[in-house]
């Protein structure tokens, strides 16, 4: 398990926040996309390293976290909280996002993504939504499928797992870890888990060989 320490009091509630949908569009949220670049963070030193294929990330918005070596990454501007940071396989069939969240918690997010209020995309199918919370752990794990995504290339039907979370600064957090439904889900959820295992949230010190449970 990690130790936390939190490095700055920011003043916050917890509750600040991007849109609750799970994959932010740029276009119809009147916010500016930034260019895609190549991330430039430094890892982490660390007396262990991710598994075998990750590389820590020190993200300009602040948090760290693993992600497979080789991907680049960009950001959406939020009117709340972070940015909506974006980390792309160089083929682009593969994504993690992270970001944060407004609702009062992980269930009650994804109760309005869920709901009739929250436009989802073309062919959206619910697979699973999970319960986490473990008296540790604060959190709730959607999955779901889709025919397509805005502003995503056309790989057929897509496979994703969105997974929203309370972490050790207090404030609630989504990552979610998108791919192609023909290659099978595992790829999706070994990223996902990965990224969950070492995320270290903003102004906040982590051990460096471990993360989240």
């Amino acid at each position: 398990m990690l130790t936390f320490v939190v490095g700055k009091d920011g003043g916050d509630d917890g509750k600040r926040a991007v849109a609750a949908s799970p994959s932010v569009d740029a276009s119809s949220s009147g916010v500016s996309q930034s260019p895609t670049v190549e991330d430039t963070t430094v890892p982490s030193p660390s007396a262990s390293a991710p598994p075998s294929g990750y590389e820590l990330h020190d993200d300009t918005e602040g948090f760290r976290i693993a992600v497979p070596e080789g991907w680049s990454r960009n950001s959406v501007a939020s009117q709340h909280g972070i940015a909506v940071v974006n980390y792309r396989s160089p083929d682009r069939e593969h994504r993690l996002q992270i970001y944060q969240v407004s609702e009062a918690s992980p269930a009650a997010s994804f109760r309005l993504y869920l709901s009739d209020q929250v436009p989802k995309p073309p062919g959206f199918e619910k697979l699973d939504l999970q319960t986490l919370d473990d008296g540790r752990f604060t959190g709730s794990r959607l999955e779901y499928i889709a025919d397509s995504l805005n502003g995503e290339p056309d790989i057929g039907t897509w496979h994703v797992y969105d997974e929203r979370f309370v972490a050790a600064d207090g404030n609630i957090y989504a990552i979610a870890a998108y791919g192609p439904d023909s290659d099978g889900s595992g790829a999706e959820l070994a990223n996902l888990t990965t990224a969950l295992d070492w995320f270290c949230p903003p102004y906040t010190t982590c051990d460096a060989d471990a993360g989240i449970d």
